[in-house]
């Protein structure tokens, strides 16, 4: 059965989306872990309530936007590695953000705990359209993006030409980019999209950037390798 969007987002107009619909309910930890972070750490694409940073993570640092977190393993491992960046994870799929709660938790009695990522349920482009501002974001991370890779279903692809526009207006000078997929057609696109957006270099060798780019490898990427699929990134820089 497919996992409905959320009712706070059907009185947008309609347009074509990147996302698959699917339902999976959660079991009873991710239910409890739900209940107990989410009003803290996580809201609505939708909410009406303007989108303050600074006010949600209580401090005032370089903001990070993951567009497609998954079930959250890159996310919490690269927060946990650079706790002076704030993260936002983007995810339609609300088994995704229960596992990346639960894994904020766990870090809960760790030494130093994982405090500085926030979520939002619902479609990133929504996010950069309506919750943030030109220049807001030091870094926005898309990893293995959905591929669509029927030609009929291009068009539902998230780095299109306007939201890759949409991101570099998002981005500060000196902003960042990262992009990685394992779907060869769709490597082209992005590469095509991206070297074509004016606001956007690549990054040079060498070059110092204001996040990392080193990702961990997560079980997907291992299959994907396993299956013979190559994995390709891509990292721009917002130019001033």
């Amino acid at each position: 059965m497919p996992e409905a969007v959320p009712a706070e987002l059907a009185h947008r107009p309609r347009r074509v989306t990147s996302f698959r619909s699917r339902r999976a309910a959660l079991n009873e930890a991710q239910q409890e872990a739900w209940d107990r972070l989410w009003p803290a750490l996580g809201r609505q694409a939708d909410d009406p309530q303007p989108l303050d940073p600074q006010a949600w993570f209580a401090r005032r640092a370089p903001l990070v936007l993951e567009i497609g977190c998954g079930t959250g393993t890159s996310t919490l491992a690269m927060a946990r590695d650079e706790p002076d960046l704030d993260v936002i994870a983007v995810e339609v799929y609300r088994r995704g953000l229960a596992q990346l709660l639960g894994g904020i938790d766990r870090t809960a009695q760790e030494e130093q705990p994982v405090t500085n990522i926030r979520m939002i349920r619902g479609d990133g482009v929504d996010v950069l359209e309506h919750l943030l501002g030109p220049g807001s974001l030091t870094g926005v991370r898309v990893f293995f993006p959905d591929p669509w890779p029927k030609a009929r279903h291009h068009k539902r692809r998230l780095l299109q030409p306007a939201t890759v526009a949409l991101i570099a207006d998002r981005l500060r000078p000196g902003g960042v980019l990262h992009a990685a997929t394992d779907h060869a057609g769709y490597a082209g696109q992005i590469a095509e999209v991206g070297d074509a957006e004016p606001l956007l270099r690549r990054v040079r060798q060498g070059e110092e950037l204001p996040i990392s780019t080193n990702r961990p490898t997560t079980k997907y990427e291992t299959k994907a390798r396993q299956a013979g699929s190559a994995v390709e990134e891509f990292i721009w820089v917002r130019q001033p």
